[in-house]
């Protein structure tokens, strides 16, 4: 990772791979870490994958003040200024996605094509996670057992089936004590995520647009990913059967193709 200047901040960045830039935009509670490595390794084969932390995490700049969900799309733009890159393909998922629809709505020249993975456009017909799931979140994060947290968030992240692969579990264990995210910066991210809402503005995008969503998802319903579908012209979606919220931890080779096939890459 290397830390690049954004402005007043600086956001800790990785580029890895061949090919055209892919810019990957992280959700709530995560790092670039989350993305885990059977999927960056498989998206590395066609693209220049560039990953980064958002402002209060990791080695990014600590966070000062509210967040919004318009304030990380233009530290994503002011990320692929840094890095001289005129447009790029853009995948965003969960609050990353949230960004990831800012960012394609300010600055369409800056994206080549979107994929929304997992996320919500809030409004009308949008929905956040059941008050029961809200309530196991938000009793684990004030427990004070970080085991116990890090142990929800998995359960609620992935289906049940994949919650109960050890060897999957340990990978994920191992991201969260390596690069932990501060309650406050989480905090504050679920408050963005509470503001944010394009859905009046969705129908103006232009972009090819492919949304993917688990049926199983706890954390944001499927039916986001339809409604996502239905507002913004032309856009495609992908539903993955039988899967929770991160999707690419659970069909890491399945979301690299459908990125691979949505950006036109030859296979």
């Amino acid at each position: 990772m290397s830390a690049i200047g954004v402005g007043e901040i600086v956001l800790d960045c990785e580029r890895t791979g061949t090919g055209p830039p892919l810019l990957l935009i992280m959700g709530m509670s995560g790092s670039a870490l989350h993305w885990g490595e059977p999927f960056l390794e498989a998206l590395r084969r066609d693209f220049e994958v560039i990953v980064y932390d958002h402002r209060g995490v990791g080695a990014s700049s600590r966070l000062d003040g509210p967040l919004t969900i318009p304030q990380l799309a233009d530290d994503a733009a002011g990320l692929l200024d840094a890095l001289a890159i005129d447009a790029a393909h853009v995948l965003g998922i969960s609050m990353g996605g949230m960004v990831a629809q800012e960012l394609a709505l300010a600055r369409p020249q800056r994206v080549r094509t979107l994929t929304l993975g997992c996320t919500y456009c809030g409004g009308p017909g949008s929905s956040l996670s059941s008050p029961e799931v809200a309530a196991r979140i938000l009793a684990a994060m004030s427990s004070g057992d970080r085991e116990r947290a890090i142990r929800t968030s998995w359960e609620i992240n992935v289906s049940a089936a994949f919650a109960a692969d050890d060897a999957a579990y340990a990978s994920f264990l191992a991201i969260a004590h390596r690069r932990a995210v501060a309650v406050p910066v989480i905090l504050a991210q679920m408050r963005a995520i509470a503001a944010h809402d394009t859905s009046a503005r969705l129908p103006q995008l232009q972009l090819p647009t492919l949304v993917v969503h688990g049926t199983e998802d706890q954390l944001l319903p499927v039916e986001n990913g339809r409604l996502l579908t239905s507002l913004i012209p032309a856009a495609r979606l992908e539903i993955l059967d039988g899967v929770g919220h991160l999707f690419f931890w659970e069909r890491p080779q399945r979301s690299a193709e459908l990125v691979r096939a949505h950006a036109a890459v030859p296979a």
